[in-house]
């Protein structure tokens, strides 16, 4: 058998597999609160609009915890790190899985995200160094499989769990199987010492790029236009949509075989045609969430649209996060940190306004609409980066059939314009 961190070509090291699985469960607990939002909101007395907060909360500890935890566990042993993040996170759902306060398990979830940041931050690094160059893509590949790979299993299970146990049956078991992830991450990640190739100014200062701020300002809005309607299904789906209670987990998966589809769509399609990918995607995820409004009566319309908005708004994610750890160049830790923040920026904000529009005179159609807006504004940056690019070529076009002066080395470099 290969060692943990051996890195053969086109066979990946169990420690990959491993971090993938724990980003598996931390997907799971992102996102199972919306096949759940009517059982919570019951049992701790508030309202579904407000138990959606919790999906809200969850992306604000990740948009802080990201960046921050990428930083912090620069100098950090990798292993130790990976090991309390997953002790935290099993702690965070041990209490709100024993507590009856909307308040304390809203912060519980603020703590429980800090840890999935500090776990993604540091997981990222390890994969990609123990998978080694060849393989590097593939490992990525593989950790964000385990989060889509949340929606079509976990999300759809915990949710059914949840209808039979209660809410706090998932908890409870995410917790144990978090427990279980820093066992296994104690025994098969190696205890070496995480050093920095790059300083932390030099992070930073990496960042002073247009281009990698546009990819980041798609992913927010992007995945803040899918999650918007997302947040709410369940209530879409049971009030208008006429489905029973007990079906929503059905739909659940098809949204995430969707989500599954299009990660894989775009990740194959990305490195040839980008900006067109990206581009047409998301314009297919603004027209079907638009559909939706007028089209979620019938239980049929309503699923086959979820469907698809899943497959157009997913196949944008990973095509804009390579743009964006292309374009940093110096500092790949931080952004990639940075490009999980930004999803997570837009799931707060999505998720946010969305409870805005549901409680008002828009209702159930509300968070459609709201989601359909923020995946036409993701038009914006994506023409600003084709515009960009397209620059860019003429740029390099312009320099490479430039005309010699006589006596001058046609191989010497042409001067650019700083």
């Amino acid at each position: 058998m290969s060692s943990p961190t051996g890195t053969t070509h086109g066979k990946l090291p169990l420690v990959v597999w491993v971090l993938a699985a724990g980003t598996f469960l931390m997907g799971t607990t992102e996102f199972v609160i919306a096949g759940l939002l009517p059982e919570m909101a019951g049992d701790l007395k508030v309202s579904v609009s407000q138990a959606g907060l919790l999906i809200t909360a969850f992306a604000v500890g990740m948009i802080i915890g990201g960046p921050t935890m990428a930083l912090a566990t620069l100098r950090l042993p990798q292993r130790r790190t990976l090991v309390l993040a997953l002790a935290v996170f099993a702690l965070g759902h041990v209490v709100a899985a024993l507590s009856g306060s909307f308040t304390v398990v809203l912060l519980a979830r603020v703590v429980t995200a800090l840890a999935t940041g500090a776990f993604w931050a540091v997981g990222f690094v390890i994969a990609t160094a123990a998978a080694g160059p060849a393989n590097s893509t593939k490992a990525v590949g593989v950790m964000m499989g385990g989060l889509t790979l949340a929606n079509v299993i976990g999300v759809p299970i915990g949710s059914l769990a949840g209808q039979l146990t209660g809410w706090r049956g998932p908890f409870w078991a995410l917790a144990v199987l978090a427990g279980l992830a820093a066992v296994f991450v104690g025994r098969f990640i190696p205890a070496t010492e995480q050093r920095a190739q790059v300083s932390v100014r030099a992070e930073v200062r990496a960042l002073r790029q247009g281009r990698l701020w546009l990819a980041l300002a798609a992913a927010v809005l992007i995945m803040g236009g899918v999650l918007a309607a997302y947040t709410y299904i369940t209530p879409l789906l049971t009030h208008r949509a006429g489905i029973p209670s007990g079906a929503v987990p059905l739909v659940l998966i098809a949204f995430g075989i969707g989500a599954l589809g299009g990660t894989a769509i775009g990740g194959r399609l990305g490195d040839r045609r980008p900006l067109a990918t990206t581009l047409t995607a998301a314009t297919v995820t603004a027209l079907t969430l638009l559909l939706l409004i007028p089209l979620s009566t019938g239980p049929v319309t309503a699923v086959v649209l979820i469907f698809l908005m899943a497959l157009a708004g997913f196949t944008v994610n990973p095509v804009v996060t390579s743009m964006a750890v292309r374009t940093a160049g110096e500092a790949p830790t931080l952004t990639s940190a940075l490009t999980t923040s930004a999803y997570n920026t837009g799931i707060a904000a999505g998720s946010a306004i969305a409870g805005m529009a549901l409680d008002s005179s828009l209702g159930l159609t509300g968070p459609a609409l709201v989601g359909s807006v923020f995946a036409a504004l993701t038009l914006l940056p994506l023409t600003a980066l084709a515009l960009s690019s397209t620059r860019h070529r003429t740029r390099i076009v312009a320099q490479r059939t430039t005309p010699t002066r006589v006596g001058e080395d046609a191989s010497s470099p042409v001067p650019t314009r700083r």
